[in-house]
């Protein structure tokens, strides 16, 4: 079986910072591709179109790219695994295998084709925790050669999405769990270098970071975790179903920036 990810080497010399992507991905795997309504499998509304290309310029800087090469709708690789949630004021959030999209929709095809336990088990097995091993162990080689490294979780969502938030979300949402998942440092340098742009930056609010960033987020072992969440029409066009070239450059301006910016401050950590 093929890997459920793709890896996107560095360019230049490595550096101590990973970028994963995990809901970019819209294959479906071929077992079960039928269970699915075959329009919504067409174009799964939920993926986070594009964010793969939008920080195409990681590469070049030395940092590893690895980014889902399934739909969400398969196994939310940002879910925790038992489905526990991850927040507890009582927003509705899409589960680890969920049977809707963000606005409810049914994606299977019938009540027979969700998955059982058995089947969740599976995917947790063939899709999931492969990710994550993959994940840790570029994490590990990265400070195995540097001494600390650093994980960052792009996505991007809609601007609005009533089920989870009644308002429009901010522009960006910087996610480190109130502080746990990284150094104060890298913490304030990101916000800093977000803030240089013209966007709109709010701080664990509403997103904390998903299960990766907390997951991975052990700044006590070196090993910091961020997550990004920003919206769609940053980058996309305002009807947010196409790739807009001029709103990503802008937008990669301000990334490029925080990005050299927390390279410099993971030197001095």
């Amino acid at each position: 079986m093929s890997d459920p990810f793709h890896i996107i080497e560095p360019k230049g010399k490595k550096i101590p910072f990973v970028l994963s992507v995990p809901h970019c991905g819209t294959e479906f795997p071929s077992e079960i591709i039928g269970d699915y309504v075959p329009s919504m499998v067409a174009a799964p509304d939920d993926t986070d179109w594009f964010v793969h290309d939008l920080y195409n310029f990681a590469s070049e800087m030395g940092i590893t790219i690895i980014h889902a090469k399934y739909s969400r709708w398969v196994i939310d690789l940002n879910r925790d695994p038992e489905s526990l949630p991850l927040y507890d004021d009582g927003r509705i959030i899409t589960g680890l295998t969920t049977t809707t999209d963000f606005f409810g929709k049914d994606i299977y095809i019938s009540e027979d084709k969700v998955p059982n336990q058995e089947e969740v088990e599976r995917r947790l097995t063939n899709y999931y925790w492969p990710y994550y091993q993959k994940v840790q162990t570029l994490l590990d080689e990265r400070k195995a050669e540097f001494g600390k490294t650093l994980l960052w979780d792009a996505h991007s969502i809609r601007h609005l999405v009533p089920t989870i938030r009644k308002e429009v979300f901010p522009d960006m949402i910087l996610g480190d769990n109130d502080g746990k998942t990284s150094h104060q440092n890298l913490i304030e340098t990101t916000l800093a270098g977000l803030k240089s742009g013209e966007y709109g930056i709010n701080h664990n609010t509403p997103f904390k970071g998903g299960h990766i960033t907390r997951y991975f987020g052990k700044p006590e072992n070196n090993q910091h975790a961020l997550q990004l969440e920003m919206n769609k029409i940053l980058y996309m066009n305002d009807e947010e179903l196409a790739f807009d070239e001029s709103r990503a450059t802008k937008m990669r301006e301000v990334l490029i920036r925080t990005f050299n910016n927390i390279i410099t401050e993971l030197d001095r950590i």
